[in-house]
């Protein structure tokens, strides 16, 4: 998926304007908080579980190549095989060569972000083979001029009902349904038939089981099921941070994932699958590959932004993130939107290609309060900030704001008396209303939205102290 981080503050103006989108969002963001937080209070110890799902994905991530290796044996030994991509156009280029290899004509995917991350829809047509997306979010944004995702759990939360409705009839050549039943029911009798004459089934992996050799996947839908049991060949499609140690694990995980991200206690459907059909099994893939890619993730082992690669991709960050809630996924550009997108961009991507992502977040720590494995997303943000004032890529005029400022703070002679006249002049500026419509250079961004608050009292928190302490 090409990156277009670099419109993002375009692409948010405009959907700020979206009144339509406005209501979609609104309506997901309530619904969803709430459920979390009733799924949540069902837990005996929230934080605990927190605590050992932290250690649970900090271990494998001590000894990653340990634990591939051991996995790979694992997966190996039960008729699978295991193959490795450094960067996107190789994993690309290996599930196509498997689907060559097989005579594959036509591919059922279940939803998976990894595949979105490497633009495999894209490199199967370009090969002339036929995807087609079975999960019903991702079915309709493909029927819709392969539309991107907008939340990497309900991809298409932006839509709502009527504009789902007139899609279908129009792709489907079929009367308009309104009733959300009729609907679900249209795309089953469509994708049934997929689902039938497909040669090969893909998939992403929530976790890979190293002891087991096993992929772990969570549906609501069960269509992983007939991507994975019907079709001759089975591809999982993987980063290689996704690895756990243990069945157990992954048990204490899953009781954090779906609470987390629909407020549901368990997901509807969790498949473990380990290897390709036996002789005697009744059902299953007569060939199971595991494509596990890198594509940035060693990069970050050891250094500041490790913790992302704990991350299980339930999107409660972006559900609870304030910005995110207003201007939806698109606006942020890339695979992964909201908080998680904010940071995982920059570090994959590069920061000069996602130079305002860093800067879409209010810091109000929301995030990293609802994150099941306490990743501090607030903390990453800054350094992502950091890093960019560092390389020179924030603009001139904010880096000189900063470097005056900086120089008045470390002098506490300089800056007393500067804070005491700007104390004032905002006081002034506020009139009798005590708001101002419009602040000057860096504080036009803020004021071209809402006013700003001025002083009550015109005084400094010094002056205001030293007052009351002589009383």
């Amino acid at each position: 998926m090409q990156v277009q981080s670099m419109h993002f503050k375009s692409r948010a103006a405009m959907k700020l304007a979206d009144a339509r989108l406005q209501k979609n969002l609104a309506a997901f963001a309530d619904k969803v908080i709430n459920a979390r937080a009733a799924a949540i209070a069902e837990l005996d110890d929230f934080e605990g579980t927190r605590e050992a799902a932290v250690e649970r994905r900090n271990r494998p991530l001590a000894h990653l190549d340990v634990w591939l290796d051991r996995f790979e044996r694992a997966a190996t030994a039960r008729g699978a095989t295991v193959l490795y991509a450094q960067d996107y156009a190789e994993a690309a280029k290996l599930v196509v060569a498997i689907a060559r290899r097989h005579g594959v004509k036509k591919v059922t995917k279940s939803k998976s972000m990894v595949s979105e991350e490497v633009g495999l829809n894209q490199a199967f047509a370009a090969a002339g083979i036929e995807s087609v997306e079975t999960d019903l979010g991702e079915y309709i944004l493909q029927i819709n001029d392969n539309e991107p995702p907008s939340h990497i759990i309900a991809p298409v939360i932006h839509k709502d009902r009527d504009e789902v409705s007139e899609l279908f009839a129009r792709v489907h050549h079929t009367p308009r349904k309104r009733e959300i039943n009729q609907l679900t029911r249209e795309a089953r009798e469509v994708l049934r038939g997929h689902f039938l004459s497909s040669d090969m089934g893909v998939t992403g992996a929530n976790f890979l089981i190293a002891e087991t050799g096993s992929v772990a996947i969570v549906t609501n839908e069960g269509n992983e099921g007939m991507c994975t049991i019907l079709p001759r060949v089975h591809v999982v499609l993987a980063g290689i941070e996704k690895v756990l140690p243990t069945l157990e694990d992954a048990a204490t995980i899953m009781r954090l994932l779906t609470r987390s991200a629909t407020g549901q206690p368990i997901s509807n459907y969790f498949s473990l699958l380990t290897g390709p059909r036996s002789l005697g099994e009744a059902d299953g893939p007569e060939h199971m590959y595991f494509v596990l890619m890198d594509a940035g993730r060693t990069g970050l082992l050891g250094g500041e932004f490790e913790s992302m690669l704990r991350c299980i991709r339930c999107g409660a960050c972006m559900n609870h993130c304030p910005v995110y809630q207003k201007i939806g996924g698109h606006a942020y550009g890339w695979v992964y939107p909201g908080p998680m997108g904010s940071v995982l961009t920059p570090v994959y991507a590069g920061v000069e290609k996602a130079i305002d992502l860093p800067h879409a977040a209010t810091l109000c720590g929301q995030c990293s309060v609802v994150c099941p494995v306490k990743i501090p997303l607030p903390d990453l943000l800054r350094k992502l900030r950091e890093r960019q004032v560092e390389r020179g890529l924030r603009p001139w005029y904010e880096r000189a704001a900063l470097r005056a400022w900086a120089f008045a703070a470390l002098r506490p002679a300089l800056y007393r008396p500067m804070a005491r006249i700007g104390a004032r002049v905002l006081k002034w500026m506020g009139g009798d209303k005590g708001r101002i419509r419009s602040l000057p250079l860096l504080g036009a961004g803020w004021t071209a939205q809402r006013d700003f608050p001025a002083p009550a009292t015109g005084r400094t928190f010094i002056e205001q102290y030293q007052a009351r302490r002589g009383r």
